[in-house]
Order: C-alpha cells, then structure tokens, then sequence
C-alpha cells in the first residue's frame, strides 16, 4: 500500500496541466471520501437499504 503523500502525488500527477487549485483539491477530497467508504466497508461499518428505509421512514412522523 502507498503512503498517503504517494497517493496525492499520483493524483496530482493524473491531472491536466491546466488544472486550477480548486479542481485538484476536489479530485484530493473524492479520492479521500471514496477510501474511507472502502475502509468503512472492510470493517462492517455499514448499513442495510432496508436499514436506511425503516430510519427515514422513522423521521418523517
């Protein structure tokens, strides 16, 4: 597995060269926010649809 600074200099490195700061910065956080989803998958940190479903349906009465 890759350092994390390993990780944001093959993103960078995968941007057009006329990418503005901002854009980087998104592309950084996605990537970001997809791992943790991942980890959180791989540790069982998640929640059913039905689970999803039944605390919406919670909050709308």
């Amino acid at each position: 597995m890759s350092s994390a600074k390993e990780a944001m200099i093959d993103i960078i490195g995968r941007q057009p060269e006329d990418s503005t700061y901002d854009e980087i910065l998104r592309e950084l956080a996605f990537a970001r926010m997809v791992q943790r989803g991942l980890d959180d998958s791989d540790a069982g940190r998640t929640v059913t649809d039905d689970e999803i479903k039944r605390r919406i349906d919670s909050r709308q009465k």
